[in-house]
């Protein structure tokens, strides 16, 4: 747990800005930036992927293989699919699919998990669950956080967010769609999308299968037709309320 090196990954900079001061000397590897620091007492390496899955997988691996990490922690934002969920929430995963690898058919498009080979007989259901002890690790630490009420410039009406524990969706487009957000929530009884944990979770299940990988996103928008205009909205408040999560789980990754 907290004496294996935490590799922290966060898609944009405005998801870091609460992570790390980033006062320390940065390392360039593969034009991205990688700097040592702590989270909540805890050594770990950090680094800003950029969005997409092949960004977060290029990061996953720089991690792991140059710096040794051997616990991941993603931070930052996502978009709603369940609608009992709202802007502010956050959401800790429990799995990670990602929804947009599979086979075309002819009925419509099926799922699998990244690498398998269904011609052969190979396991294809998808996802990669963290593991039961992990869970109630993350459980216990966020146990009594009480979230910061939403701030009146967001607009998303006076609630205090509140913290979820659910599967996580990834994919290399960003959701603006009612209906893409309902058929996935409906698919795959997901709670959030974004665009970077499944990667990461499938480059650390390659690595070893003893990797945690904890991911903890904000709800910045609720994956709809104004999703756009509410992520840019609430994108820092979102970080924010994300890193006060993350700060919690870091010590018991």
């Amino acid at each position: 747990m907290a004496n294996r090196l935490l590799g922290v990954i966060s898609a944009l900079p405005e998801e870091f800005a609460h992570l790390s001061d980033q006062s320390g000397e940065a390392e360039k590897i593969g034009g991205l930036a990688f700097w040592r620091g702590r989270i909540a007492g805890r050594d770990a390496v950090f680094v800003e992927s950029g969005a997409g899955k092949v960004n977060a997988g290029v990061a996953t691996s720089l991690l792991l293989d140059r710096f040794g990490c051997r616990a991941l922690m993603l931070c930052g934002v996502a978009g709603g699919l369940d609608p009992a969920l709202g802007v502010g929430d956050v959401v800790v995963g429990v799995s990670h699919t990602q929804h947009d690898f599979g086979i075309h058919r002819q009925y419509g498009f099926v799922t699998i998990q990244p690498g398998s080979r269904p011609s052969r007989d190979s396991d294809w259901a998808p996802g990669y669950p963290v593991s039961e002890d992990v869970v109630a690790r993350l459980r216990d630490a966020v146990r009594g956080l009480v979230l910061e009420p939403l701030p009146e410039a967001v607009d998303a009406g006076q609630r205090t967010p509140s913290i979820h524990f659910g599967t996580i969706l990834t994919g290399d487009s960003f959701i603006n769609s009612d209906s893409a957000r309902q058929r996935l929530h409906a698919e795959f009884g997901a709670y959030a999308v974004e665009m970077e944990g499944g990667a990461v979770a499938q480059v650390a299940r390659r690595w070893d299968e003893d990797i945690a990988v904890v991911n903890v996103r904000c709800l910045s928008d609720l994956a709809s037709a104004e999703s756009h205009l509410d992520f840019r909205a609430f994108l820092p408040v979102a970080a924010r309320s994300a890193s006060l999560v993350a700060h919690r789980l870091a010590p018991v990754i």
